[in-house]
């Protein structure tokens, strides 16, 4: 917990000083040759709403002075040298997915440094997910074993589910450990669908007139999976070599310290950061 932090003018700065030394201090552990961080930009008209408008309609918006740190923190990206990327129309899971589909093209794997399960189905062998100083490291074999389902099916799983945190509703009655039986005796929902006749025949609880709850919720599990599943194709313009990590502009950063009111530690940390070599690939997400 940060304590309470604010610039010269009383704005609070606590957010950004978080971010500023978890960003510092991956750079400085890992030291990637390539790397970029990904913000979300919520907006009512965005890709998902004009899908299904009730999506995310239960949070409540950022304050305003939260928004004004998101801001400084794209700042910071740009003068640590890290790729910045944002969108008014997609949330910052499908500009993860885009660019580690990009980057796997070109024969680099990702490690998504996040707290948020749904990235989850973006892993494949060789892959990474990596709860910063939380949970741990999980490679792809380990995502099935840890959340009950495998990475190809985990938006699949969701749209069983449902997730109360975005807004979409599920089948009643089916949760997690229900939804994951269902994908790994089936694999995804079309397979699910096309015999659900045999889904009384699951030793599961209720088997008997589970497929009859499915049937009646066809229609609003697809429309789920189209919110669950991660956009990986978007036109993002980029190339790998955007993506790699450049050396910090330290007159800049000390520039962004100074109205911050930051103290010596990040600017001595910059000045280390300016000294890294390149090393292995990663895709974050903030």
């Amino acid at each position: 917990m940060l304590p309470d932090m604010r610039d010269r003018d009383g704005n609070p700065v606590h957010a950004v000083f978080g971010f500023a030394r978890f960003l510092g201090d991956l750079i400085e552990r890992v030291r990637p040759a390539y790397i970029a961080v990904a913000f979300d930009e919520r907006r009512a008209a965005s890709y998902r709403n004009r899908i299904y408008p009730p999506y995310k309609a239960n949070r409540e918006r950022a304050p305003a002075d939260l928004v004004a740190q998101f801001k400084c923190c794209r700042e910071l990206c740009r003068h640590l040298g890290v790729a910045m990327f944002v969108d008014p129309d997609y949330e910052a899971d499908d500009l993860i997915g885009t660019l580690s589909c990009l980057m796997r093209a070109q024969g680099v794997r990702a490690a998504y440094i996040t707290r948020d399960k749904d990235l989850a189905q973006l892993m494949r062998d060789g892959d990474l997910f990596w709860d910063f100083g939380w949970r741990g490291q999980f490679g792809y074999h380990d995502i099935e074993r840890h959340f009950g389902v495998a990475p190809e099916r985990f938006a699949d799983y969701l749209a069983l589910t449902g997730d109360s945190s975005d807004n979409i509703p599920g089948v009643p009655g089916i949760g997690h450990r229900t939804a994951a039986i269902l994908m790994k005796a089936f694999g995804s929902l079309d397979e699910l669908y096309g015999d659900l006749a045999r889904v009384a025949r699951l030793p599961l609880r209720g088997a008997a007139t589970l497929g009859v709850r499915l049937a009646a919720h066809r229609e609003s599990v697809y429309l789920a999976r189209r919110l669950t599943r991660i956009a990986c194709d978007l036109s993002l313009g980029v190339t790998a070599k955007a993506l790699q990590r450049r050396a910090p502009d330290l007159p800049a950063l000390a520039g962004l310290y100074d109205r911050l009111g930051f103290g010596p530690y990040l600017r001595r940390q910059g000045e280390r950061l300016s000294q890294l070599p390149e090393a292995q690939a990663m895709t974050s997400a903030a």
